[in-house]
């Protein structure tokens, strides 16, 4: 249905175009918008001057744009409708059938992480805790993940910034085993950790390749929802 892929093409178009501005940029020149969705300055044109006509962009003075007031009412109805539990806990299910370990969420609290959100493995040896339960930063990977991708120094943390995942081996307890991975929101700013959890016995190498990759993309698609552009 070529009306359709046209139709799908133009909003894909409209998309890039928003998405082509930083937090870091008031208004673009439409040279560099052509540059930044590597259209031709005429179709940039012709996309701007749509999307001004529902504000959601406009044009200044000088002939730059910039992001229109109507994205402030979206973005505002989207976060009094977003609800972090209706995201998190299906994925945390879903990682306990995919991995068969048990799955969290931590964020830091002052000195501390706090297990926000849990969904425990269906396996009868387990590594269990409670929501509300705080643990130290400095031990187990999902503390460590949290420092690290808060601007924690020393060469362990670049070491976990730089391969964006760590794991520990009884480093809290030494009946638990962890691998952790960061969660982000609001672009670059971190939410905090999504971890797997469970018996050290079961966190062998070729188990972590295999869960990491899994637990990468829901760490994905969780930050997504919450706005997070992870480098």
């Amino acid at each position: 249905m070529p009306g359709n892929s046209a139709g799908v093409a133009a909003v894909e178009r409209a998309a890039s175009l928003m998405e082509a501005f930083t937090d870091r940029d008031f208004s673009l020149s439409l040279g560099e918008l052509s540059r930044r969705v590597e259209l031709d300055k005429s179709t940039v044109l012709r996309i701007a001057r749509s999307l001004a006509k529902h504000g959601l962009l406009v044009r200044n003075e000088d002939g730059s744009w910039r992001l229109g007031p109507k994205l402030m009412k979206l973005g505002n109805i989207y976060q009094s409708t977003f609800r972090a539990a209706d995201i998190i806990e299906p994925l945390l299910a879903q990682l306990v059938d995919q991995t068969g370990e048990s799955a969290a969420v931590y964020v830091q609290e002052g000195q501390e992480r706090v297990c926000l959100f849990r969904h425990d493995s269906h396996q009868s040896i387990r590594h269990s805790a409670r929501v509300g339960d705080t643990m130290p930063l400095e031990r187990g990977a999902p503390g460590r993940v949290i420092l690290a991708f808060t601007g924690k120094t020393g060469e362990l943390y670049e070491r976990i910034r730089d391969q964006r995942y760590y794991a520990t081996f009884g480093e809290r307890d030494p009946q638990v085993a962890s691998v952790a991975v960061p969660i982000f929101r609001d672009g670059d700013k971190v939410f905090g950790s999504l971890a797997l959890t469970g018996p050290p016995a079961r966190f062998t190498e070729d188990a972590i390749r295999k869960n990491l990759e899994i637990l990468q993309m829901a760490a994905h698609k969780l930050s997504a929802a919450m706005g997070g552009e992870p480098g």
